[in-house]
């Protein structure tokens, strides 16, 4: 048995211990071989004994094998040890020739591209023999395989278009047609003129005299063609002009004629033309709204009719005048007294004149 290298300390055994409340398992013995049988010529001489840590005992003596007979050795099969493959030593380099150090060429200035010059084909003469091509008239071209959806859309295209054309043809055909029918029919005969019209000269004269001097012989009347009913007629003259008898300065306002027609109606411009004669003629407010109304009066007999002047302010005071007639033994003589009483129940605020 060898002893122990001096310095280096000997590892003892580490008994595992059980975990708690489990029984140590008991480790089992160690197989021991029987030595074998060597005669005693073979043995060795006896050498000094080391002392280890602990006593070793003598071995018996070996019994002859005359006596007994040899026992048979039991076989335990071992593992082998592994043994790992030794690599092997690389092969020596063969010793090589040094090959000289590339040569580095100069870098030559680089040329810039130049664009590419489009080579035209060279024009191939046409044979004398071959005659030109004829182009077919207009609208009978072949048409080429891959144009054959275009000309069909084009086809139908121009189809419609040729149908909205005849149409619009045929309706403008229509519409002369008409034309010269209602230009060839026989007219009818024109109506004479009948008592509604009869006897206005101012209206479509050509010419207009325009007079500044009070003249009531202006007024022109035409027929009521609506006796059944009973309506007003109402004239707004924002222009009325006259002038002041003392002073002779000019007076302005606004008349309002209004009046429910009987069997006459004065025709507008004949009453313009009356309202502008007063552009020269004194009379005071009241005298002018009076006048107007006795000469309306007298022109058409209406059931009932009212003036009102309202003169702008002359002196710090302005003037508003109001007249109305009722046709008397009838409905509207008390009609125009109930109204005279109420004509003025909420005056306007006078501001702006």
């Amino acid at each position: 048995m060898n002893a122990q290298p001096p310095g280096r300390k000997v590892a003892k055994p580490r008994n595992k211990m059980p975990r708690r409340g489990q029984a140590r398992k008991p480790t089992p013995p160690e197989p021991q071989l029987p030595p074998s049988p060597t005669p005693p010529e073979a043995q060795p001489a006896a050498q000094p004994i080391e002392m280890a840590s602990a006593p070793v005992e003598a071995q018996p003596a070996p019994i002859a094998q005359e006596s007994m007979p040899a026992p048979q050795p039991k076989l335990v099969y071992t593992e082998p040890p592994s043994v790992e493959p030794v690599p092997e030593p690389p092969a020596p380099m063969e010793p090589t020739e040094m090959l000289p150090p590339p040569q580095v060429e100069a870098e030559l200035p680089r040329e810039e591209p130049q664009p590419e010059v489009p080579v035209l084909p060279e024009e191939v003469p046409p044979p004398e023999n071959v005659q030109p091509r004829q182009e077919p008239p207009r609208g009978q071209e072949q048409p080429r395989r891959d144009d054959r959806w275009d000309n069909r859309r084009n086809r139908d295209r121009r189809d419609r278009n040729d149908r909205r054309d005849f149409r619009d043809n045929r309706r403008e055909d229509r519409r002369d047609d008409r034309r010269e029918d209602r230009r060839d029919a026989p007219r009818p005969p024109q109506p004479e003129m009948g008592p509604p019209t009869r006897g206005l000269t101012l209206l479509g004269a050509k010419t207009t005299v325009y007079t500044d001097q009070y003249t009531p012989a202006l007024l022109e009347a035409f027929d009521n063609r609506h006796l059944e009913n009973d309506f007003f007629v109402k004239f707004n003259c924002p222009e009325f002009t006259s002038l002041c008898p003392i002073t002779g300065q000019p007076d302005f306002a606004t008349i309002y004629i209004s009046y429910i027609p009987d069997r006459k109606m004065v025709e507008s411009k004949s009453l313009k033309l009356y309202l502008f004669s007063f552009r020269n003629h004194g009379a005071f407010h009241e005298d002018c709204v009076n006048t107007i109304l006795k000469d309306l009066v007298k022109l058409l007999a209406p059931r009932y009719i009212e003036v009102w002047g309202k003169f702008l302010p002359r002196g710090g005071l302005s003037i508003d005048p109001y007249a109305n007639y009722g046709k008397p033994t009838t409905r509207w003589e008390e009609f125009a007294r109930q109204r005279l009483l109420m004509h003025d129940l909420n005056p306007e605020r006078v501001d702006n004149r």
